[in-house]
């Protein structure tokens, strides 16, 4: 009796692995009939379409639609969202943004926070792309040396890069607020309050030091592994013939990590123009407009005022794309010539 009771695991045990072969035997013999008749109809080199449809579809829902939507409503005018309520006015939104009497000076532009946004887009590229570089490389090099603890200092300055730009973002501006981590350390060591994100020069200089902080590690990847890839022999034979480590470097080191260079430096200039994430979260374009870049005009005038003018922000980010295409092609030219040369 218990022989017989006991048999009975074994027995649902094997019903049930039966019955998952039997499944799975259908789900992968099912497909292969229709797969024969594709292979039939389409031949064999045209039958890779019909695994990318799938992806084309989804391209073409989520990002070519888009594109072509952004048009429309650049050459558009009125609030309304829905596209066939909006009449035809053909190049009057790219007139309004352009519409200045000195070029120069952003607050004889009709669109005067246009112009204040390109401006600070150019002021916080110059300087974050030079830090970011600068920083990076310096971190690369330290790091490709052979120092105490450098697989667990590569992964510290690799984390940042790992989380949301978001968090990044608010971790920054509770360390930074009038109450905030910096200034009870003042505090305590006797100082004043300092309103760190209510000062122009203070927020400004606070968001490119924390999209710096936040995106270096990533930088610093790439250049570390062009140092990785020198030979070694070619260090040996330097200091055989006793170069200074400068010469080292300016000579050696920097000509044969220029191909990553330039990637950096492409990657870190379109990065910098689309920022966003961190000011938004950090400072909010503030205060006033000290902190306003192109893509926060373009999300204000969008989506964050009361009068959402689509077409004025949707030509905005046209005149944003014919920049990031410039750069894009100004990388790939540089690259190739590196290459050939």
């Amino acid at each position: 009796m218990n022989d017989k009771f006991a048999s009975w695991p074994h027995r649902v045990l094997a019903v049930v692995t039966g019955a998952l072969r039997a499944i799975t035997h259908l789900m992968l013999n099912i497909p292969e009939r229709p797969m024969r008749w594709a292979q039939r109809v389409l031949g064999g080199q045209r039958i890779a379409w019909l695994f990318l449809t799938p992806n084309l579809i989804i391209f073409s829902l989520f990002t070519f639609l888009p594109i072509l939507i952004n048009f429309y409503y650049a050459v558009t005018g009125g609030v309304q969202l829905w596209p066939s309520e909006r009449p035809f006015i053909g190049t009057e939104n790219f007139q309004k943004l352009f519409a200045c009497d000195n070029y120069f000076d952003y607050s004889t532009c009709d669109q005067d926070l246009f112009w204040r946004a390109i401006y600070n887009s150019m002021k916080f590229v110059s300087i974050q792309v030079v830090l970011m570089v600068l920083f990076s490389l310096i971190t690369a090099l330290v790091l490709n040396r052979k120092i105490v603890g450098r697989g667990f200092f590569r992964s510290v300055y690799f984390f940042p890069v790992l989380l949301s730009p978001v968090v990044v973002a608010l971790v920054w501006r509770w360390i930074l607020l009038r109450d905030g981590v910096l200034n009870a350390i003042i505090e305590s060591m006797g100082g004043e309050k300092v309103l760190w994100l209510l000062d122009p020069s203070w927020s400004f200089f606070w968001v490119i030091f924390v999209t710096v902080w936040a995106q270096m590690g990533f930088y610093t990847l790439i250049l570390l592994a062009g140092l990785q890839a020198i030979p070694r022999d070619v260090y040996e034979a330097a200091q055989m013939d006793r170069a200074s480590p400068w010469r080292t470097f300016r000579k050696i080191t920097l000509p044969l990590l220029m191909p990553n260079m330039i990637v950096v430096l492409a990657l870190a200039l379109i990065r910098a123009v689309q920022t966003f994430d961190e000011v938004f979260v950090l400072t909010g374009g503030g205060p006033g407009s000290a902190t306003t870049f192109l893509v926060q005009y373009i999300y204000n005038t969008g989506f964050a005022q009361q009068i959402q003018r689509f077409g004025l922000a949707a030509a905005a980010s046209l005149v944003l794309a014919v920049v990031l295409f410039i750069l894009t092609m100004a990388q790939l030219r540089a690259s190739r010539s590196k290459i050939d040369g």
